[in-house]
C-alpha cells in the first residue's frame, strides 16, 4: 500500500466531534510522506466547507484534496448534459454546478437531469413529489444520486440518508439511476488516478462495510473497515471481508508499520 482515501464522517469525526487521535494519524502521514485523499458522499456541503471543517478539527486539508460526488457529477453534467438540471440538494452545495442551466427550485417541469443529494430536513412529501413530477413528465429525464448511502450517525442519531429517497424514485418512475459517489468504481479510481497511484495500492478507510469497504475492494482498492461512526458487529456478518479491522483511525500509523 502506498496511499489511503479516507472517507470522513464517521472516520475522521462524527457530525461535529472529532475522533481521538484523527489529527495526530494524519500528522504522522504527512511526515511519512504518506499521499492521502479525503472522499466523502455528503452533497450537504461544498468541498471547501469540508476542507474549512477538518482543519477546524486540526487536520490539514485543502479543497483540492476533498472528493465529492457533487464534484464528479457536476463535472459529468458540463461534458454531457443534454438540457436543464433540477438539484435536489442544499443551496451551499449549487455552486458545485456552476456553469451548468439549473432549473428554479419550485420547477415541476423541463428538467433533462435530476440530481438527487443531501436535504436532511429539507425533504418532505411536497420536495420528494415534485422530483417524481419532473422525471414523470419527460420520459427521457435521468435520475442522478449523489451516492447511494442509506444512512448516517448525526448528532441527533441515525439519519437516513440519500439512497432512501433515490429508491423511491426509482420505484415510481422505473428509472435505473445514475450513481456518482461511493461505492461506484468510477469514484474511487478517480480518487487514484489524482493520487498518481495504481488502485491496488491505494486503501480505503471507512465505518461502512457496504459503501466504503466492499465499494473499494470492487474497484481494486484494499478496504480498512474501523470500529466508528456507523459501524456495528454485526456488520461483520454481511459476507464482506476487510483487508483490516482497527478499533479507530487513531490505529492506522501502528498497523501500517507491521503491514509494509
Amino acid at each position: 500500500m502506498r496511499a489511503i482515501l479516507f472517507d470522513m464522517d464517521g472516520v475522521l469525526y462524527n457530525s461535529e466531534t472529532p475522533i481521538a487521535g484523527a489529527a495526530e494519524t494524519l500528522a504522522w502521514l504527512r511526515a511519512q510522506g504518506i499521499p492521502h485523499l479525503f472522499g466523502t458522499n455528503t452533497s450537504a456541503r461544498t468541498r471547501k466547507q469540508l476542507a474549512e471543517k477538518l482543519n477546524r478539527f486540526g487536520m490539514a486539508a485543502t479543497e483540492e484534496d476533498v472528493l465529492t460526488p457533487a464534484l464528479a457529477a457536476a463535472g459529468w453534467l458540463r461534458e454531457h448534459a443534454k438540457g436543464p438540471v433540477a438539484l435536489f440538494v442544499k443551496e451551499s452545495t449549487w455552486s458545485e454546478f456552476s456553469g451548468l442551466t439549473i432549473l428554479p427550485s419550485d420547477a415541476e417541469t423541463g428538467a433533462r437531469h435530476v440530481v438527487i443529494g443531501d436535504l436532511d430536513e429539507g425533504w418532505t412529501f411536497r420536495t420528494l413529489n415534485r422530483a417524481f413530477r419532473l422525471l414523470h413528465s419527460n420520459p427521457e429525464a435521468e435520475l442522478i444520486a449523489l451516492g447511494m448511502t442509506r444512512y448516517w450517525l448525526a448528532e441527533s442519531g441515525m439519519q437516513l440518508d440519500v439512497a432512501p429517497f433515490v429508491t423511491a424514485l426509482q420505484h415510481a418512475t422505473g428509472r435505473i439511476p445514475m450513481v456518482f459517489g461511493k461505492p461506484e468504481a468510477p469514484v474511487c479510481r478517480a480518487a487514484a488516478t489524482r493520487l498518481g497511484i495504481a488502485c491496488e495500492d491505494v486503501l480505503m478507510v471507512g465505518d461502512d462495510i457496504e459503501a466504503d469497504i466492499a465499494g473499494a475492494q470492487r474497484a481494486g482498492l484494499k478496504g480498512a473497515l474501523v470500529r466508528t461512526g456507523k459501524f456495528r458487529p454485526s456488520d461483520l456478518e454481511r459476507g464482506v471481508t476487510p483487508d483490516a479491522i482497527l478499533d479507530s483511525v487513531a490505529a492506522i500509523p501502528a498497523w501500517w508499520s507491521q503491514a509494509k
